[in-house]
């Protein structure tokens, strides 16, 4: 399968990106004629028109100016209400009607996940394998995200859609999750920070506690000053921290599905979740809740119920995103 790199209204270059990519945005609206864009094997670019594969797509549409690709002012402005119970019962169904591509999907991105993670314990070598997390990390959950996108739209998708993230948007996913982390990291400094301040007189005994030695009195009540100290400070920073989550929880599905750089889905996703920022924050504690029953259940149950977490997140992604109404 043929890539393409394209030229955006905005003068921006956008892939590369399969040629059912650049169906889909001539269909969208998105791309015509005159649209310049190029293969991944070509020199120079040339206007879409001057591609024979897509000319059937094209003769579908009337003749238009370039419309760029996707931007945060190019969300849908349509309202849309989530039915919480509703995305996780369809996400169930889309994961049994798909089980061997979403189950065995989500079990190899675990797989790469919890190897890449026992790696990185390794003494000396295990600080390569840290930041080859820290850098693939953001890629491989985006595929995921493309993965049930796809398969949520009835299109055809294989297990190997979860690497597409490094084909489609390496550099912007990476720095969709650093951003983010870093700004939502931003709100638990003070917390750190006092942590700190609090743990410091108290070292020796924590030490005493570390060593393996028996918690004493002493100890105890070192435990408790830290602890005393730190919990206010730690719940009220988690209130920005979570509604920052939150607000960019559909950072990583906009830059892969949309093609949108860091900045621009962060901006979409902010925008959209504002609208009802309550309903995906109930959404998110009903996933989290569905995933403790699953640890519940021997822990063999999470196994399932990650997929159908992902299966409802995209569900409703479709829902604000694509103006689809539950």
């Amino acid at each position: 399968m043929a890539n393409y790199l394209i030229i955006g209204g905005d003068g921006k270059e956008y892939g590369p990106v399969t040629d059912a990519d650049v169906r889909q945005w001539i269909a969208e609206g998105r791309l015509a004629a005159i649209s310049e864009a190029k293969a991944e094997s070509d020199a120079e670019f040339r206007t879409l028109a001057q591609f024979p594969e897509f000319a059937e797509a094209l003769a579908q549409k009337t003749p238009a100016t370039i419309g760029a690709l996707p931007s945060a002012d190019g969300v849908p402005e349509t309202d849309y209400e989530l039915d919480l119970g509703g995305c996780i019962t369809r996400g169930w169904e889309l994961v049994k009607n798909n089980m061997s591509v979403l189950f065995v999907g989500v079990l190899v991105y675990l797989l790469i996940e919890g190897a890449i993670g026992a790696l990185a314990s390794i003494p000396v070598v295990g600080a390569v394998f840290s930041i080859a997390n820290f850098i693939c990390s953001g890629p491989l959950m985006g595929g995921v995200f493309y993965l049930f996108i796809r398969v949520n739209r009835g299109e055809r998708a294989e297990i190997g859609e979860i690497f597409s993230g490094f084909r489609r948007a390496f550099g912007q996913l990476f720095l969709g999750v650093l951003v983010t982390g870093l700004l939502v990291g931003l709100c638990l400094l003070p917390a750190i920070v006092v942590l700190i301040v609090a743990a410091v007189p108290q070292i020796g005994q924590l030490q005493h506690l570390q060593n393996g030695g028996t918690p004493d009195a002493a100890t105890m009540a070192a435990l408790k000053s830290v602890l005393f100290a730190t919990l206010p400070v730690a719940l009220i920073c988690a209130l920005p921290a979570t509604y920052l989550s939150v607000c960019w929880k559909f950072t990583l599905p906009l830059i892969v599905d949309k093609q949108m750089d860091f900045g621009a889905a962060m901006k979409a996703s902010w925008k959209m979740v504002n609208k009802h920022w309550w309903q995906v924050f109930g959404l998110s504690i009903l996933i989290s809740l569905v995933n403790v029953a699953g640890v519940c259940a021997c822990c063999v149950g999470v196994l399932f119920t990650i997929p159908i977490g992902f299966a409802a997140l995209m569900i409703a992604y479709e829902t604000i995103f694509g103006a689809e109404k539950n």
